[in-house]
């Protein structure tokens, strides 16, 4: 279906894309930074054991409940709105986060960040999607976005050691005011305004309610499921509302002249296979980073700081392999690079597992972390671009939200059941044993996840094949680049 969206000259798109890059730096930074500063806060505010973990999951639980209505807004609103809204709604929160003096407060503010990251995520993606034509030029920009989304997660860990060492648990929040304020003023400098509205359009209500609250309960029900047990009373309860929302809503979807999500939007099979390749990339890769922070902190003992630390290999792999594949993916497809990534990081993580040990070197690991990260860096750059690929301008907002949707339920099922099998067995364990059996678990997890890996290498064989020739043709001729105003 062809856009129906006014074509305009883009204002500097070098200086836009910085900015898009950096937003996903934001987002991905704030994805680990403050599990570093956990431990202070809890004892600062008087959190329970219990209670901790909320600090993480209401952030997840509402990221990932409102990111279809993110998307949907996107395209409905525009996204250069949504992504000033996300980057504002960011600022605001963190300096709530900051500011904090009980454990509500912060909760909070962490579920309103979550809320702006489900904003400006799909936004993010929907203007490198719409701003770059397909081919070479959206291939580098991909490159560029992943590179900062890949690398920034494992900035995190470093920084938020920094920042909590130096200025304590209040800086790891404070750092996201200037920077995503910054972003926020720059947007209406660097991207040109959206378009004007497209007539007899409207907001689903009754989907966007029953999407959002479904999807919400989900991910409430995966990430409480571990702590407080699977058949516990509120976790099945979020997890059969769940379910039945879902249900609703897609009845729902089926009969709405304008609906939320488009089932239209899955006959595109990159979009319907991307979603599970993101889904299942991090369920797999995005649970690896966790494994080796336990690997680095409880078998070896490293501090806050040296961890971080550790992770600058890894970091400059990652870089490496998004600026690689974006090139290649102009040379030979999206679909047989991405494939070569995922088999590459794959190889990567069964040398991580097989190298890990209670007296293991730090450089006994580095082979592993450098293939691991360069599989890594490469597929994440290209999933999304896979799943945009084929879908109409005014939806990109709504695919982005999908395969958005899909990325975050990946991850809390996969770290669900990964945690799982890593812990089985350490139970009444203490000193050595319980450091030697913490690294059997450990690696287990990752050997389970290089599997998966496999799995998704599969899976992403579904992926049209892309004709590099017509794309070639379609950036020779200018009147016909997909560039939209945005």
């Amino acid at each position: 279906m062809p856009s129906t969206m006014p074509k305009a000259p883009r204002r500097r798109p070098g200086a836009t894309l910085a900015l898009l890059a950096f937003a996903q730096l934001i987002i991905s930074i704030d994805y680990n930074i403050v599990y570093v500063a956990l431990p202070e806060i809890g004892s600062g505010l008087g959190f329970s054991a219990q209670n901790l973990q909320w600090v993480i999951s209401a952030y997840a639980v509402a990221f990932g409940g409102f990111l279809l209505l993110g998307g949907r807004a996107s395209d409905l609103l525009g996204p250069r709105r949504m992504f000033a809204v996300g980057l504002g709604l960011y600022a605001a929160s963190s300096l709530l986060g900051g500011l904090a003096e009980s454990a509500t407060v912060l909760v909070a503010a962490r579920a309103v960040q979550g809320i702006g990251g489900a904003f400006l995520f799909p936004a993010t993606l929907t203007l490198v999607s719409t701003c770059f034509a397909e081919g070479r030029e959206r291939n580098r920009a991909f490159a560029v976005w992943g590179t900062a989304g890949g690398s920034g997660m494992i900035l995190g860990s470093l920084l938020g050691g920094v920042l909590t060492d130096a200025f304590g648990w209040e800086s790891v929040f404070f750092v996201n005011v200037p920077l995503a304020g910054a972003a926020a003023l720059l947007t209406f400098v660097l991207i040109s305004p959206d378009a004007r509205r497209i007539a007899g359009r409207s907001m689903d209500v009754a989907g966007a309610l029953t999407s959002t609250i479904g999807v919400t309960a989900v991910v409430f029900a995966l990430v409480q499921g571990p702590e407080s047990g699977w058949l516990s009373p509120a976790v099945l309860a979020a997890a059969v509302a769940g379910a039945v929302l879902l249900t609703v809503f897609v009845a729902i979807e089926r009969r709405c002249a304008d609906p939320l999500m488009p089932l239209r939007l899955f006959a595109n099979r990159n979009l319907s296979v991307g979603t599970v390749v993101t889904f299942l990339y991090m369920g797999t890769f995005g649970t690896l980073l966790y494994f080796l922070s336990v690997y680095f902190q409880g078998v070896h003992g490293y501090d806050a700081l040296t961890t971080g630390l550790a992770f600058l290999v890894p970091m400059a792999a990652i870089t490496v392999g998004s600026q690689t594949a974006g090139r290649l993916a102009t040379r030979y497809g999206i679909r047989p690079v991405l494939v070569a990534a995922l088999v590459v990081g794959g190889v990567g993580a069964v040398i991580v597992g097989a190298t890990m040990a209670t007296g293991a070197s730090y450089a006994a690991l580095i082979p592993g972390l450098l293939v691991l990260g360069i599989g890594q860096g490469a597929g994440y750059t290209l999933m999304f671009g896979a799943a945009a690929l084929g879908v109409a301008a005014e939806d990109q907002g709504i695919a982005s939200g999908v395969a958005s949707t899909g990325q975050q339920i990946g991850g809390a099922v996969g770290l669900a059941l990964l945690v799982a099998a890593a812990n089985t067995g350490l139970d009444g364990l203490a000193g050595q044993a319980l450091r030697t059996a913490t690294n059997d678990g450990l690696r287990t997890a990752v050997l389970i996840a290089a599997a998966g890996i496999a799995v998704t290498a599969l899976v992403a064989l579904g992926l049209r094949r892309q004709n590099t020739e017509q794309v070639t043709e379609r950036e020779a001729q200018p009147d016909s680049r997909p560039v939209v105003h945005v």
